[in-house]
């Protein structure tokens, strides 16, 4: 899922108004009407449809204002969603999802019906969903996504109103985690030709199944809530009241929110971290995410070089810049697909497809390698421009890696720093030379990194292709799909090939270093999307 450009996430904070004193049930009643947080985020919601959203920000509140077949929690596990069971075929192709009796925020069933109809209509060339891709196991959904199949051919079907059947075209034992995603959320077909293309543009025109409900969000607005959904399945055991959310993208005005407890919850930047590293409050934690930069080969044909790009990555110092401009936690990558995150026979899949060269610092061999790209390309000077986020975070990194890449003689590097929803636009559209993207794992599994750079994936924006990697991810997917040890050398290749090919030039892998009171208790954090979870918060 893609992130915001080198900002940080906001996290949860509990609204402190009110000294509660006494005792018994007078203690006990108040402490129940005062479960609220405040959150901070570091961008605003860009769209609530699950077929259409892309960023982390706006599937954050997807996952917590809806729900689907399961649900993610940490320590890779699921639990029981609008699903109460799930059983699979032997031969690994077939899931059938038990559902529970559960209801939409207006009254009406949540069925099997509207999963199906939610499926649809993310494959359906019509929506032109950026996710429709992570549903190709599906039986006929790449035909489908071509205009070659109508979408009432998607393997998926409701048998009753409270069973449904998935048929894969091969094994897929993460599948259960890629249900338990927003894109995986079921949709109320009468809510979506009710409000046609104003359809989840504001907090109205949609309807919600989840934990809550959201509240005061215009379409574009930095600042929403979400309340209690009582027609939850499971409200009983929700104990949040209410949860505002407001952007800021300044860390200074975050920090100085907390402190004068407004939130009780923020992030920090690196000159904050030094201030507070040794704070009882302090909590740094490691993102299944990567920052890299992809560049425009379709725009810029100079990028086609494989010098070039070769040469731009080994000009940029990633201690430097984790160490010193970041200074948050974050680390310099191992390759594109984050480490910490999936292990076979004891071995992290980081360390095993690592690189060195495609995340190594040597000015030198860049200089010679710049120079050998310019003569194969006929060119003596470059000017390209940087396109990223318009954050505090966003702005230093984009003016640090400028300044690396100006060290290559006859390159000139400016800078663009636009809004976060403004960046995500320009770089689907391919209107960039070189943007600084990010991404956080859907699911713990390297395929949901590797998926993207496919020749034709929807999110390979900087249009790298190559054969060879096209053909192993195809491999994985198929032909060893259901060969566990094949299928991880596969990956392993993959990763190896985009690294040594420099299809993409990784930055640093991230952390969140934050503040967060003690009286916030149960708030789970997922190294991979959506985050966090707020099912089991509450305020002490």
């Amino acid at each position: 899922m893609k992130l915001s450009s080198v900002t940080k996430l906001g996290g949860v904070a509990l609204l402190s108004a009110v000294v509660l004193a006494g005792c018994g049930s007078k203690s006990s009643q108040s402490t129940s009407s005062k479960q609220k947080l405040n959150w901070m985020t570091p961008a605003a919601i860009s769209t609530m449809d699950p077929s259409k959203s892309t960023d982390l920000y706006s599937g954050q509140t997807i996952n917590a204002t809806g729900e689907g077949l399961l649900r993610m929690q940490k320590d890779n596990k699921v639990v029981p969603g609008v699903a109460k069971s799930y059983s699979i075929s032997k031969d690994g192709k077939t899931w059938t999802f038990n559902l529970r009796h559960s209801k939409w925020s207006d009254g009406s069933p949540v069925t099997a019906k509207d999963f199906v109809f939610s499926w649809q209509r993310t494959v359906s060339p019509k929506t032109a969903s950026q996710y429709a891709y992570i549903f190709d196991n599906i039986q006929n959904a790449t035909k489908i996504e071509a205009g070659k199949l109508s979408p009432s051919k998607l393997g998926v079907k409701a048998d009753g109103d409270y069973k449904l059947i998935v048929h894969l075209d091969k094994p897929q034992s993460y599948f259960k985690f890629m249900v338990s995603q927003g894109y995986y959320f079921p949709e109320k077909k009468a809510a979506v030709n009710k409000y046609g293309s104003g359809y989840a543009t504001n907090a109205q025109k949609n309807v919600y199944n989840g934990p809550f409900l959201l509240k005061g969000w215009t379409g574009t607005n930095d600042t929403w809530h979400l309340v209690k959904n009582n027609k939850y399945w499971n409200a009983k055991n929700i104990k949040l009241k209410r949860m505002n959310f407001q952007a800021i993208k300044d860390p200074a005005t975050a920090l100085n929110s907390y402190q004068s407890k407004k939130l009780d919850f923020t992030t920090l930047n690196g000159t904050q971290v030094k201030q507070y590293k040794n704070d009882k409050d302090y909590h740094v934690y490691k993102e299944a995410s990567t920052f890299y930069l992809e560049m425009n080969e379709k725009k810029d044909p100079i990028f086609k070089n494989k010098d070039i790009r070769r040469a731009l990555s080994l000009a940029i110092d990633r201690k430097q810049f984790t160490n010193k401009v970041l200074a948050d936690g974050s680390q310099v990558p191992k390759g594109y697909v984050a480490d910490g995150m999936s292990q076979r026979n004891g071995k992290d899949f980081a360390d095993e497809a690592y690189v060195k060269s495609a995340v190594s610092y040597n000015l030198a061999q860049a200089k010679k390698l710049w120079a050998k790209g310019l003569k194969e390309t006929g060119k003596k000077n470059v000017s390209l421009n940087l396109l990223s986020d318009d954050t505090d975070t966003a702005k230093r990194s984009t003016e640090f890696v400028q300044s690396q890449l100006n060290k290559l003689p006859g390159l000139k590097i400016t800078n663009s720093n636009v809004p976060f929803k403004n960046r995500l636009s320009r770089s689907q559209n391919g209107q960039f030379d070189i943007v600084i993207s990010a991404w956080i794992a859907d699911y713990p599994d390297p395929s949901n990194f590797l998926d993207l750079f496919t020749s034709n994936n929807s999110y390979n924006n900087g249009q790298w292709k190559n054969s060879a990697y096209d053909a192993l991810v195809k491999k994985y997917q198929t032909t060893d799909s259901n060969n566990e040890s094949a299928r991880w050398n596969d990956m392993v290749k993959a990763e190896k090939l985009i690294m040594n090919d420099q299809g993409i030039i990784p930055l640093y892998q991230q952390a969140q270093s934050t503040l967060m009171r003690s009286k916030v208790k149960g708030v789970q954090f997922l190294p991979t999307s959506p985050q966090w979870d707020w099912t089991k918060a509450s305020v002490k």
